[in-house]
């Protein structure tokens, strides 16, 4: 080998440290005169301060008045620059922002560092690699453009931006720069953005204007000619490409160009070598025969089930004829790729490093093959890892040996050559008494890690260099390339590498191009480039790593190549390109050229949104397809792809069949071809199928062409927001971000006071009070008491036996109230005395029981009573007056010392309350005088309890009276006393009548549909269980709930026709969503109306005029919503100064009255009226129209099949129901994968209208059940019971028809030939309409468990008291088997047209409603076996885990109780996947409660 290094002294790099910035306040943007003075300027910050050099200042004067590209060498300071004129444009322009480009993320992060530490602006980063979800979310650009003044992100981020118009250029962006700003060509997304945006704006002279560019490059172009590269980098970037000039002498000091060297080395072919791995690996890819490849067996398997001719038949047939050809599967195309890989590092490294990388990466295949390391590459298929895994495992290869001869012995001469001139480098360094440290760029990945390796592990360098190496790093799960496998070869990270070698753990890096741009690696005394640089740039940026003095640049040339003399094509390239953007000629040539920037082709295809200035491209139209079809809901075994077609084809039809294949392919077809594309199942056919209108010349252009045509169909047809993005993603998220804000609690105003008259409440004003004569009366009956008067400031409604309230007594005994209005008392002789004697027997009422919690002097009650007959009775009149007048209080005067009051009265028997004490003792009802001597047990209880006391007779006999709380007992007179007891139930009753009354006049008004709701099942409506009354909403909501689902899914699925079912699912959850309802409660004010106070009777007291007013506020500033933790800060510190008109309520409470009005119109009015309720809230949805309307809309849609497939026959056997529109069952038949067209979409749509459906039922069945009067969380047990995909499976799999028919068949006898009668069951699941072999297989062996488990399943739904959930899950049915059951009860509703009662014929006949009849009539325990497990320790206060364990290919799960195990409470079953773990655990806790006798009290519903 020989070895030759020569050098040329040159000037070195010297980079200055951006670690600060600042702006030039001196010079104006709009100065013309150049500073020739070497100004400094630093940023008034802690941080280091960097000074700005002469040369920096004039690029950044120049870059005021320009458009430019600034070119200078790596570390001379362009990112100091770029800094500058990124804080004078945040100082200067504050209503548009900066944008930052570079062209990795890597690149992006270190910029974005440097940038914010030296900018006292916030300074955004969006990258791909933060996810910042640019397809879809406009609040996410907002925010940056309202929050930012300077933006760092990849071109890809601003580009997508861009496209959809979450950006305008000229609007929003006021300065761009382009780091690496060399490739702004062809379709670089740094081209894309300047023309297709920045040139279609006009130049900087109105408002929406382009923004100044800058860019910063090393090295303007990548080769060729200097003048066109020049011109056209110049054009693309609408800029001058320029380098410092006044200051070139400066310049110089700090750049330090490197010594260039070059090493020799020889051929590989002058001493080729032999690796035993690498030969092991040939035989084996030699062998393979892509005929035994599974990939290629399924295609067989697809294109024998296809129709033959069919689209899909021709599709399979060129994938097969295309994968044969290229033999490009996962298996031999990662094979292949492998063995050259080890190919090219036997050629170039050696052979021992070789036999090292076959070894490692083989040792990682069985890794990542072996089933338990399934986590390590989880994009590879089961199939794929099966087939693989016998190929490597016949793969016989050694480790290779570390003995120091043999690594010296088996290296190439091109490694010997790189460590002679390693150790020279390293030397000469030292010499110096300076630090090594070296940087070796190598092109392919592999070969880095197999050089790292050999250097790491030769005897003369293992000790003198610390090695370590950069490669690009990807975390994508998605990757499907044999070769990712070496990704887990590299065992640290790029921060930690750059670290060491930054504080010096490391001095010698072996790097790929990912060190070149975009990681910040620092100045190298050193740097080899073991690969010649491909272009220009790509020299010039390694190159520039080499930036300290001394240092030393390296390229290793083969002997005889060419590549030397490119080398010194570059350098005169780079020479003549300095030369020529330091010409000041060029200035005056290029400002006669201005005009002619920006001028473009205008045959340009593309499609722009007016509205937000989204724009679809050729370019574009590709991905932008793939993402609608990639954000489509997954489905199992659906492929949601775009599939492209050619016309003409690749291959003739049966290329892959035909023995000699190489002569079909002769003379391939040249063009032009056109395309089609097919779109999922899921969208009907005017939006899923595509054909180019003319041939393209190319492939890639008729794939762009009908990708465009498309995507504008799609678009046109609603599928896709003005931001050309779709709905999922943009408009549905939107719509409601304001509402979603709103977490937790809202702060409302109170509950409204019934008792307020309604002139007032209208006037807002606690201020305009009512005359003496502003009142009206009415009688009010009381069971068998004597009727009073009951006097209010509002009107009141009648209460008849029929719809009065009953109270009901602890004695037992019922008393109905009735109510007849008698109208104003101005109809009265005396209304005034006749308020003032009302004021007064309602304090007497009131005060006799209640009278400490009340205010003595007042008597300005909202709410008055007064005798009917007009006066009491003579006796108590007088009593009470005498009394009054020796009663220094006025309660006093309802109260008398008892033996006084005998003594005068001679011991009446007519008494009804005596008090303990004082006036604020404790009542207690009379019995009798006692004037009968006490017994000794009766005296020793009245010591125990009075002491030692002198008993004088008569004693007061007494007894405590009942607690009251709705419902009433007695006192005073005999009558009234019992009117105290009983009248605040009463007013409690008013109260919520009223506020009933106020709603439905001032939410639906007198001629609303809603009017017919009735007052019972309004007021139960708006009333919270906070409120403790005896009924509430919460059962009314959860039917309401259903009935609100129902009804959007209805509408919307009649409003959309072409919608996805994703679509659909989305949209329907906004509109039910409790932020969506809250805000139509707040915007109606309907949270006044909800009854929420208590009425606690020991602590009633009466209500005050104006003590409740409650005053709406207004809405101008919409609702404030609150999360819990903010709550409860504005409590703490709101604590002492709480407003009586304001408090706090949770959005759940505000969503559920919503539901329950729902709930109350349908049971008043069936889903006619319940859909007039959801009308009336709106929830966001447009054209509001009844049910039978949307019914009709839909069935009219429904055209008549071609041809029927016989499983339509099967299926109407099995419901026992024929369809009029058959063509509906086929869709509700059709999965996603069926490639067949029978004129329909799969049954998604169906579906989803089919599980609102069951919700209906289920629900109306369990609110209707008769005596049980279920609580919501039992119904919601039930319902989730009966609605599951493992229950709805289970009906699918027992569903079947026997078909007859005539077959020829040998006779028993004479063997004969004659037709006997065959019959056949044909099953529900077997009628599916589908295209996938794993659809097929899922079928067959969820058939098996369900043989297997069908009887112990029958008996737990039909007979048992505990629902077999175990038993259910076990049989792991695909989801596709509920998806049917529920797009077949969606079909017959259609059918039907609507009618529910055909729906529970076709239920009934699946089992299903017996099923829940079982459920509801026996008793049937629902809860999950787990959960009450869980119940029952937590009452028992014991500790309950479930131990699981694995065992030669058996799974078992014990459960323990305080980590004992639970005697026969084991399961154990054969592992069939991870599902087995879950399975055994819920039949584990099922046995655990039959032996513990656990289960949930079927007769609570409450």
């Amino acid at each position: 080998m020989s070895t030759s290094i020569n050098g040329t002294e040159n000037n070195s790099v010297s980079e200055s440290t951006l670690s600060s910035s600042s702006s030039p306040s001196s010079v104006p943007p709009e100065s013309k005169s150049r500073s020739k003075s070497k100004s400094k300027m630093t940023l008034d910050r802690a941080s280091p301060i960097a000074h700005t050099r002469g040369y920096q200042q004039e690029m950044l004067e120049e870059s005021l008045r320009n458009n430019i590209i600034i070119a200078m060498d790596t570390g001379s300071g362009k990112t100091h620059i770029a800094v500058l004129r990124l804080k004078i444009e945040a100082e200067r322009e504050m209503r548009k922002i900066s944008w930052f480009l570079a062209p990795t993320v890597a690149l992006c992060e270190q910029q974005h560092e440097v940038i914010d530490a030296s900018l006292p602006v916030s300074v955004g980063l969006i990258t791909g690699s933060l996810e910042p979800d640019q397809w879809k979310d406009d609040a996410l650009w907002r925010r940056t453009l309202e929050k930012r003044r300077v933006v760092v992100s990849t071109p890809q981020v601003l580009l997508d931006a861009l496209h959809h118009g979450y950006i305008v250029l000229g609007r929003d962006i006021g300065l761009l720069i382009f780091d690496e700003a060399h490739h702004a060509t062809d379709k670089h997304p740094y081209n894309c953005i300047m023309q297709d945006f920045y040139l279609e704006l006009p130049p900087r002279m109105r408002r929406i204007v382009r923004p100044m560019i800058m860019g910063l490059t090393a090295s303007p172009i990548f080769g060729g000619n200097v003048d066109k590269a020049f011109e056209m980098i110049e054009k693309n970037l609408d800029s001058i490409i320029r380098a410092p000039r006044l200051h070139r002498e400066e310049l110089s000091q700090f750049v330090h160009k490197p010594v260039f060297k070059h090493v020799m080395y020889n051929s590989p072919d002058s001493n080729p070598q032999f690796s035993t791995n690498l030969a092991s690996l040939q035989y084996a890819v030699g062998e393979l025969n892509i005929e035994d490849d599974p990939y290629v067996h399924s295609l067989q398997r697809q294109l024998a089930k296809a129709t033959p001719e069919s689209r899909e038949w021709k599709r399979v047939d060129q994938r097969l004829s295309k994968t044969i050809q290229k033999e490009d599967t996962f298996t031999h195309k990662g094979l292949k790729d492998f063995l050259r890989t080890g190919e090219a590092i036997l050629q170039d490294v050696g052979a021992w490093a070789a036999d090292w990388y076959v070894w490692k990466v083989l040792n990682k295949a069985r890794m990542a093959l072996d089933p338990l390391q399934s986590e390590m590459m989880p994009s590879w298929r089961d199939r794929e890892k099966e087939y693989l895994r016998g190929i490597v495992n016949n793969i016989h290869v050694l480790e290779p040996s570390y003995q120091e001869d043999d690594i010296i012995d088996d290296v190439s001469d091109k490694v010997v050559a790189l460590i002679e001139c390693l150790l020279t480098e390293k030397e000469e360094s030292e010499s110096r008494n300076d630090r090594y440290s070296g940087l070796v760029f190598v092109e392919r990945r592999d070969v880095v890690l197999a050089l790292t390796e050999v250097l790491r592990n030769h005897p003369v360098t293992k000790d003198a260099f610390q090695v370590d190496l950069l490669v690009g790093t990807s975390e994508s799960s998605r990757r499907h390339s044999f070769l990712d496998i070496t990704r887990h070869i590299v065992k640290q990270s790029q921060d930690k590498t750059l670290m060491d070698f930054r504080i010096g753990e490391k001095n010698l890096i072996v790097s790929t191009a990912v060190a070149e741009e975009g990681i910040d690696v620092q100045a190298c005394g050193c740097v080899i480039r073991w690969d010649p640089p491909s272009n220009m740039a790509s020299w010039a940026q390694s190159r520039g790593r080499a930036r300290q003095r001394h240092s030393t640049f390296t390229l290793m040339f083969e002997q005889g190549s060419a590549s030397r003399r490119d080398v010194e094509k570059w350098e005169n390239l780079e020479r003549e390109m300095v030369a020529r953007y330091n010409d000041p000629l060029r200035d005056m040539l290029l400002a006669k050229d201005d005009d002619g920037l920006g001028e473009e082709d205008g045959n340009k295809l593309e499609f722009r949104v007016e509205s937000t200035g989204a724009l679809l491209t050729l370019q574009s139209a590709i991905p932008h397809l793939n993402h609608f079809c990639a954000v489509m809901p997954s489905r199992d075994h659906v492929d949601f792809r775009p599939i492209y077609e050619l016309d003409p084809p690749d291959y003739p039809i049966g290329w892959h069949s035909i023995a000699h294949r190489s002569t079909a392919l002769v003379n391939p077809y040249q063009g032009p071809w056109r395309a089609t594309v097919t779109l999922p199942r899921s969208l009907p056919d005017q939006v899923r199928v595509f054909t180019t209108r003319e041939p393209q010349a190319t492939k890639r252009a008729a794939y762009q062409f009908v990708a465009f045509e498309t995507y504008l169909a799609l678009y046109r047809n609603g599928l896709l927001s003005d931001h050309l993005l779709p709905l999922t993603d943009h408009e549905m998220e939107q719509a409601d971000e304001e509402i979603e804000k709103m977490v937790g609690l809202a702060n409302v105003s109170g509950q409204m006071d019934p008792w307020t008259p309604e002139f007032q409440r209208e006037s807002e004003s606690p201020s305009a009070s009512a005359s003496e004569e502003d009142w009206f009366y009415a009688e009010l009956t009381i069971g068998d008491l004597p009727p009073l008067h009951l006097i209010t400031r509002n009107r009141q409604n009648v209460w008849t036996e029929e719809d009065g309230p009953i109270l009901y007594l602890p004695t037992g005994e019922n008393m109905q109230v009735t109510l007849r209005p008698l109208g104003s008392i101005d109809q009265l002789a005396d209304p005034a005395w006749f308020i003032e004697s009302a004021r007064e027997y309602t304090f007497m009422l009131f005060s006799s029981i209640n009278g400490s919690r009340m205010e003595l002097d007042r008597r300005d009650f909202p709410y008055l009573f007064h005798p009917a007959d007009g006066s009491r009775d003579d006796t108590w009149v007088e009593c009470l007056e005498s009394l009054q007048e020796e009663s220094e209080y006025p309660i006093d005067g309802y109260n008398m010392n008892a033996l006084d009051f005998g003594m005068r009265y001679e011991f009446p028997d007519d008494i009804s309350m005596v008090r303990e004490g004082g006036r604020f003792g404790k009542p207690y009802q009379f019995v009798e005088w006692q004037w009968e001597e006490l017994d000794e047990d009766e005296m020793e209880t009245l010591v125990e309890r009075y002491g030692e006391v002198l008993v004088e007779y008569p004693l007061l006999k007494v007894r405590s009276f009942h607690p009251r709380t709705n419902f009433l007992i007695v006192l005073l007179s005999q009558d009234e006393t019992r009117y105290a007891f009983i009248l605040p139930s009463v007013i409690r009753a008013m109260s919520m009548a009223l506020t009933t009354q106020s709603l439905r006049k001032n939410l639906f008004g007198e001629v609303s549909p809603l009017c017919v709701i009735p007052d019972d099942l309004l007021t139960v409506a708006i009333t919270a269980p906070v409120s403790q009354e005896r009924q509430n909403y919460q059962r009314l909501e959860t039917l309401g709930d259903t009935v609100l689902k129902f009804v959007v899914v209805t509408q919307l699925l009649a409003e959309y026709p072409t919608w996805p079912e994703g679509y659909l699912t989305k949209r329907k959850d906004q509109a039910v969503s409790n932020s969506r309802l809250a805000r139509e409660n707040f915007d109606r004010r309907i949270f006044q109306w909800i009854i929420r106070d208590r009425m606690l009777g020991k602590k009633w007291k009466p209500q005050y005029e104006g003590a409740r007013f409650q005053p709406e506020t207004s809405t101008t500033g919409g609702p404030e919503f609150v999360d819990a933790e903010q709550a409860s800060t504005k409590a703490q510190k709101k604590k002492k100064k709480k407003s009586k008109n304001s408090e706090q309520m949770s959005k759940k409470v505000l969503a559920d009255v919503i539901e329950s009005l729902i709930g109350a119109a349908y049971l008043t009015g069936g889903l006619d009226l319940g859909c007039e309720c959801v009308k009336f809230f709106g929830l966001g949805l447009r054209n509001w129209l009844p049910l039978s309307q949307r019914v009709e809309s839909l069935i009219q849609a429904v055209r008549e099949p071609d041809e029927l497939p016989p499983q339509v026959l099967y299926v109407e056997r099995i419901l026992d129901y024929t369809f009029t529109r058959k063509l509906l069952l086929v869709e509700a038949l059709t999965h996603p994968t069926y490639q067949q067209n029978l004129g329909t979409v799969s049954y998604e749509r169906l579906e989803f209208l089919g599980d609102s459906i069951l919700d209906m039922v289920c629900t109306d069945y369990l609110y209707r059940a008769e005596g049980k009067n279920y609580s919501p969380g039992h119904m919601h047990m039930r319902k989730s019971a009966m609605v599951n995909a493992h229950m709805l499976a289970f009906l699918c799999l027992r569903a079947s028809t026997d078909v007859s028919a005539e077959m020829p068949r040998p006779d028993a006898v004479n063997g004969e030939i004659r037709l006997r009668q065959d019959n056949k069951t044909i099953y529900l699941e077997q009628c599916l309409f589908h295209s996938s072999s794993k659809v097929l297989e899922e079928q067959r062996m969820t058939l098996r468990r369900f043989e297997m488990r069908q009887e112990e399943i029958e008996y737990g739904l039909k007979e048992d008291d505990i629902f077999p959930w175990a038993a259910l899950t076990r049989l792991q049915a695909p989801k596709f088997l509920s998806d049917m059951v529920e797009s077949i009860i969606g079909a017959v509703f259609l059918d039907s047209e609507g009618n529910f009662d055909v729906i529970r014929r076709v239920l009934r006949e699946l089992g299903f409603m017996e099923i829940l009849e079982h459920i509801v009539r026996d008793n049937v325990d629902v809860m999950h076996p787990v959960s009450r497990v869980a119940l029952w320790a937590s009452k028992k206060g014991k500790k309950v885990t479930y131990l699981s364990q694995e065992e030669k290919g058996n799974v078992s799960c014990s459960v323990l109780l305080d980590e004992e195990p639970l005697e026969g409470a084991t399961e154990t079953d054969v592992k069939h996947g991870k599902r087995t773990f879950e399975e055994v655990r819920f039949a584990a806790a099922e046995k655990a409660t039959k032996i513990l006798g656990i289960r949930t009290n079927p007769s609570k519903t409450k």
